[in-house]
């Protein structure tokens, strides 16, 4: 006898919501149950599009027997309590990136899933590309030769409207920063997804052109544990909004990605590999997020949680990227001095916050 589809719950339907609702209708082994959003509307309306239930109470989404596992869709500053109370009742949980913007809460989910033996899955659609995957590969098994550079570039365009669309958003409170840990964290998790491991960071945050209270453009020197040096950069204020971009380069070769397509892949012994187009991104519409990526994050956590295993991004892989970022605020903060990795929960309080200076433009 086959078995029932995997019942899911949306917790938050508001933008990225609707894509985890698609992308569970897309996958087999899932099912929509329910959908709950603070607004009723827009919990009612995302519901009925899939023949949903719905609600505005997350209590009544974690007593339904039929939801086995819940996304968490809701503001970022929110994530972790969410996805402790819906572990605390027994639902296997997906959350959206950033996992957390606190260190310590973060752990506090790892902690939660845990002791009541459920699985805890981030998702970082990004990693799920082909693409990205055949580049990690290459890096990792050593087809670069010693590593030198690792780089990330991540140069978006969000306007003043959208940062004006949802009162959480560019508030160090639920957003947990502007262009990094919003935007910034698909990039800088991707690269060290593929470098391994983040030393040590110099960073400068500022605010140069929108009137909100986190970083809308950053940049950091990173020193990578394998001993290769890197630059990060982010920004939403980067008109028109260019493909995040990837640069890899060892003494035996050298990788670039442009938008999740290989422009130049050059190694030495390999005959070099056609460039091919960058595709569709995200970079300057937040609409734009292709389901792709968010139905694999569907069906790993399914599968993990049928084979009993951890899902491909657990809590403590999605960790790594928050690490960095406040490894960068902290830096900025002190002037652009070396921070050292791992951070200690002492470092991650208000007074990691960068000083940012005036903005440019007024709205």
């Amino acid at each position: 006898m086959s078995q029932e589809p995997i019942g899911f719950a949306v917790i938050g339907a508001g933008s990225i919501g609707p894509t985890h609702a698609s992308a569970i209708a897309q996958v087999e082994d899932a099912r929509l149950v329910v959908v709950c959003d603070v607004i009723e509307e827009r919990a009612k309306d995302l519901a009925e599009q899939y023949g949903a239930a719905w609600t505005t109470s997350i209590g009544e989404v974690l007593t339904r027997d039929e939801v086995q596992a819940v996304c968490v869709c809701t503001p970022s500053g929110m994530h972790g309590d969410h996805a402790i109370a819906a572990a605390e009742a027994g639902r296997h949980i997906l959350v959206e990136k950033p996992i957390d913007i606190r260190l310590d809460k973060i752990d506090q989910m790892i902690q939660a899933a845990q002791e009541n033996h459920v699985k805890l899955a981030c998702v970082f659609q990004s990693r799920t590309v082909p693409e990205h995957i055949k580049v990690r590969e290459a890096v990792r098994s050593g087809k670069l030769g010693k590593l030198v550079l690792g780089d990330c570039y991540q140069k978006w365009y969000r306007s003043h409207e959208y940062y004006a669309s949802a009162g959480w958003r560019a508030t160090w409170e639920l957003d947990g920063g502007g262009c990094l840990m919003n935007q910034g964290v698909h990039g800088i998790d991707l690269i060290q997804w593929i470098m391994g491991k983040a030393a040590r960071v110099n960073a400068h945050c500022r605010r140069l052109t929108r009137n909100i209270p986190v970083e809308d453009t950053a940049v950091a020197l990173v020193e990578w544990e394998c001993g290769a040096l890197g630059v990060l950069e982010g920004t939403t204020s980067n008109w028109p909004g260019l493909n995040a971009r990837l640069e890899i380069s060892g003494d035996d070769g050298t990788i670039v990605v442009d938008g999740g397509a290989i422009v130049r892949w050059e190694i030495q012994g390999e005959q070099a590999v056609e460039t091919e187009a960058p595709g569709e991104t995200a970079s300057a519409d937040p609409r734009a997020i292709s389901t792709v990526g968010h139905v694999a994050h569907i069906a790993d956590l399914c599968a993990a949680i049928r084979e009993d295993r951890e899902p491909a991004i657990n809590g403590q892989e999605a960790r790594h990227a928050v690490e960095i970022i406040k490894a960068i605020y902290l830096s900025s903060r002190e002037g652009g001095a070396t921070v050292e990795l791992p951070l200690s929960y002492e470092d991650d309080g208000p007074g990691i916050y960068p000083k940012l200076g005036s903005p440019r433009l007024e709205w």
